[in-house]
């Protein structure tokens, strides 16, 4: 674990020499639980690493993490070993499928509530090294607005927001739209839709959330693309295995690959430079404090 800890402190010491652009944060959240986010999460990050991105999955689930648990490893540290400066921020990043960086959830982001000025300090120099080391850290957080999924939401430059075309679900992800937006806050919001029987079905529950949100928020939601229904994620769940990589040729997996090329295309001809780990960490301390 030190040899590891050591080699991803030196690479990313190199990576910050040549100047690399700034990491993106994204925020993946939901209205309710069982849409799938976290499933999503994993695959999404997985899909961007195979088109040659340098990924970072944080779980920030507290009390229901289970990003670990979708890839069959065992986590030995979490985000509370950092915050208690019993390891350092490298030493607490562990290795998934295909290499995919994450950092397991844990009773830790409770307990960045509830930390002093000097602890907050360490705790954004820690997490500052990883400007550069890659190109996306995201975070999955838990569903419903929590004090801590705001947080969340508000320092992250863009927020995916995870439902199915359920009617439940629909009203619940618009909710967290709403409830965000009524606080006087200008949150970059992306639709997710999972779960759907066709084309059809994604396209028409992302443009019911979208017209209302333009109509009684005055806010563009714009939908990023949607994932199949597909017995697969399920079967993948069961194997602890990632549906992309158990099964790359399965219908959630192709129509994840035609999301994530979307999510690129758009990725790369952003006119604003991203603010980076720097820009999260200057507005979480300012929610925290």
């Amino acid at each position: 674990m030190k040899d590891q800890a050591e080699g991803l402190r030196n690479l990313v010491q190199i990576q910050n020499d040549k100047g690399t652009k700034a990491t993106r944060i994204i925020t993946v959240t939901s209205g309710k639980g069982g849409v799938g986010k976290s499933n999503f999460t994993l695959n999404f990050a997985l899909t961007l690493k195979s088109q040659g991105y340098k990924v970072l999955v944080f779980d920030a689930d507290i009390g229901l993490a289970n990003i670990d648990v979708l890839m069959g490893v065992s986590s030995k540290y979490n985000l509370y070993h950092l915050l208690k400066k019993e390891k350092s921020i490298w030493e607490i990043i562990q290795k998934g499928y295909n290499d995919l960086d994450f950092i397991a959830g844990g009773s830790g982001f409770n307990d960045l509530l509830r930390l002093t000025e000097e602890e907050l300090d360490y705790f954004a120099e820690q997490v500052m090294q990883l400007n550069g080391y890659v190109d996306f850290i995201i975070f999955d957080t838990g569903a419903g607005l929590s004090k801590e999924t705001l947080k969340f939401i508000l320092a992250a430059e863009e927020t995916f927001v995870v439902t199915t075309p359920e009617p439940t679900s629909i009203t619940d992800a618009y909710a967290i739209i709403k409830m965000v937006n009524s606080m006087g806050h200008d949150v970059s919001f992306k639709l997710i839709i999972n779960r759907v029987t066709d084309m059809k079905e994604g396209k028409q529950t992302a443009d019911k959330i979208s017209l209302v949100a333009k109509q009684f928020l005055n806010i563009h939601i714009p939908s990023l693309g949607f994932v199949d229904d597909d017995v697969s994620v399920s079967k993948a769940v069961k194997k602890q295995v990632p549906f992309t990589v158990a099964f790359p040729n399965s219908a959630a997996s192709r129509s994840l690959n035609i999301l994530v090329e979307n999510y690129i295309k758009g990725y790369r001809v952003i006119d604003t430079p991203t603010s980076g780990v720097k820009g999260f960490l200057n507005k979480m301390m300012r929610l925290l404090k």
